[in-house]
């Protein structure tokens, strides 16, 4: 049986980004799995920073911020209100931004980007160290 668990909130802009980090980390300390997994804790900080952000910098809009537990993935999610859907670049070693896709592919195990009505969203997601593979349903390796 697939039981699920969520959490949402909206973060304006005049929170700023710690605040979402702050309410990720309460929230992720109710999942048994954290504890014993300080690393996928820090990716998805860091993926919710990176999120907020970009809501925040470019789309200039509250960010909407859905966490999920399906136990299977841990789902972080963020919509704000700007229809373009962003792509990844490949920025020059000068650049100071654009490499937060980058960012979220490289420490989630997945994540899309899909329209929404009035906006988008961009979901990541995280399984714990050693849990069950969401697309297969076979234990991890390694």
């Amino acid at each position: 049986m697939l039981r699920a668990v969520g959490w949402a909130r909206s973060i304006p802009v005049s929170y700023g980004v710690r605040a979402a980090r702050t309410w990720t980390r309460e929230h992720l300390e109710s999942l048994p799995w954290t504890a014993d997994a300080p690393e996928t804790v820090d990716a998805i900080l860091v993926t919710v920073s990176e999120l907020v952000t970009n809501a925040h910098v470019h789309a200039r809009s509250p960010a909407q911020l859905v966490l999920t537990w399906d136990s299977h993935c841990l789902h972080v999610s963020v919509s704000d209100e700007d229809a373009h859907l962003p792509a990844p670049r490949d920025p020059s070693t000068t650049a100071t931004s654009g490499r937060g896709l980058a960012i979220i592919d490289a420490l989630s195990d997945t994540w899309d980007a899909h329209a929404r009505h009035g906006g988008k969203a961009i979901t990541a997601c995280f399984r714990p160290p050693g849990g069950p593979d969401p697309h297969d349903g076979r234990p991890l390796s390694g």
